[in-house]
């Protein structure tokens, strides 16, 4: 049975954790220190690294496999399944100084299964160390928290996620060009695991080892950059109804709308940096495919550039509003509509 790539390309070690600086130099100042905390708390999203970094850390710190436990509390709530590990905590260790427990979800943990912690958390015994991960912190009672050393994971940005894209690709022997990398980026929303797991997706059907936006777009139902651009063009031109009417062909084409937003915002935001903030250019464009520098130089040289930033504040609104009614393109048509049209 092969083995996912987000697992299988997962760092082995601190120097190849991508996009959580901070908290690699200071878990690693603590190990060379030697003030290692018997509790730690990770909070971020899903698909941040927290337990990657939980397994490195304890394997750092000297902990072999055999003495690192790993619960999945979401699937895991009760008070029985907490005392298999406080009980389990009594004992010493197979082959290492500290016995290591990393709790997953812990915000899933019942009120009674909490309450049957704290007393380990509070005394725990001088070989254990638990290291709990969440992504709802707000639901982890104050006196877990306060008993534990609190690191906060931060959304890897998009530059991060090509990096691993193309760590990834390279690993498997496959090539991808800088715009799709982007493009995986852009839809892996912030998350390694889901920027990697549509790595895969894509990976499976590519062809001559190489990945393609055309991979991407048949596989994720994103829409080609050519029509993104067209609607810019529409925009600027101030042109309702052939915006609307080009909006209504990505509807049929069952394009998640989702998606096509996120695209849209995406580049009307490089082409507004590109006219306003020059100096960001060669940075930009280093970014995107050629045939893209060369749509985004035109298009910010239009003269009603200077819709564009209304243009990305109903955009921005209508992105809030997405999936919340029977007509998913019914947000788009009533921001262009506020944006170009006359409404009384």
């Amino acid at each position: 049975m092969s083995i996912a790539l987000y697992r299988k390309y997962r760092p082995k070690n601190f120097k190849e954790v991508l996009g959580q600086d901070n908290i690699v130099r200071a878990l690693s100042g603590s190990i060379d220190e030697d003030r290692i905390f018997h509790a730690y708390l990770f909070i971020g999203p899903r698909g941040t690294g927290k337990t990657s970094i939980a397994r490195i850390f304890a394997k750092e710190i000297g902990t072999s496999e055999k003495d690192i436990y790993e619960l999945d509390a979401a699937s895991n709530t009760s008070v029985e399944d907490i005392r298999e590990i406080t009980d389990g905590a009594r004992t010493l260790p197979f082959e290492s100084k500290r016995k290591v427990y990393i709790i997953d979800e812990v915000h899933m943990l019942s009120k009674s299964a909490f309450n049957a912690f704290l007393k380990t958390l509070e005394e725990p015994p001088a070989h254990v160390m638990f290291i709990l991960a969440t992504t709802e912190a707000h639901k982890v009672p104050d006196t877990i928290v306060s008993r534990c050393q609190s690191f906060t994971f931060k959304k890897p940005s998009n530059e991060i996620l090509k990096k691993a894209v193309e760590r990834v690709a390279k690993g498997e022997g496959l090539t991808i060009d800088k715009s799709s990398a982007d493009l995986l980026a852009l839809l892996g929303d912030g998350s390694f695991r889901d920027t990697i797991g549509l790595f895969e997706q894509v990976s499976n059907i590519s062809k001559d080892k190489k990945i393609t936006i055309d991979d991407i777009e048949s596989i994720t139902g994103s829409p080609r950059g050519e029509v993104i651009h067209s609607l810019i063009k529409e925009i600027l031109e101030k042109n309702l109804e052939a915006a609307l009417v080009l909006l209504r062909k990505i509807a049929i084409k069952n394009i998640d709308m989702k998606i096509f937003l996120k695209m849209l915002l995406r580049d009307i935001r490089l082409v507004m940096l590109l006219k306003f903030a020059p100096e960001m250019e060669k940075e930009i464009l280093s970014e995107v495919s050629d045939d893209e520098a060369k749509v985004f130089k035109e298009l910010k040289g239009h003269k009603n550039i200077a819709v564009l930033p209304q243009a990305l504040k109903e955009l921005i609104y209508a992105n809030h509003e997405l999936g919340h009614g029977s007509i998913p393109e019914l947000p788009i048509e009533l921001a262009l509509i506020r944006l170009l049209g006359q409404t009384n």
